[in-house]
């Protein structure tokens, strides 16, 4: 029994020293049919090439569509559903838009 209680100790020390990779929202993004877009912290290059600011937290991320892009002074609202899955929302009403992790090599 006693070995059982130190090998579980153990196994519960080595769990803890491995590094957690937390998903965050930073990255660059895919969508299906060829638009992309890279949030780094704060910064976002949108769909659109624009590069702005926008409200950044580790699992969302929201900004105003720039001048010059389509829907220019739109909010959208992008959520982090999982390390490899995000849906972004333009305006209240709008349609949910479906964003993946580009593949390595694509940016």
């Amino acid at each position: 029994m006693k070995a059982m209680t130190l090998f579980a100790a153990g196994a519960a020390l080595i769990a803890l020293s491995v590094p957690a990779h937390a998903d965050a929202i930073d990255g660059d993004w895919c969508r299906a049919d060829g638009k992309r877009m890279s949030i780094h912290g704060p910064a976002i290059v949108t769909p659109g090439g624009g590069k702005t600011q926008g409200d950044y937290s580790r699992h969302a991320f929201a900004y105003v569509i720039p001048p010059g892009e389509a829907g220019a002074g739109n909010n959208v609202a992008i959520t982090l559903l999982g390390e490899y899955l995000a849906h972004a929302r333009e305006g209240a009403a709008g349609a949910v838009q479906e964003w993946r992790r580009c593949q390595p090599g694509i940016s």
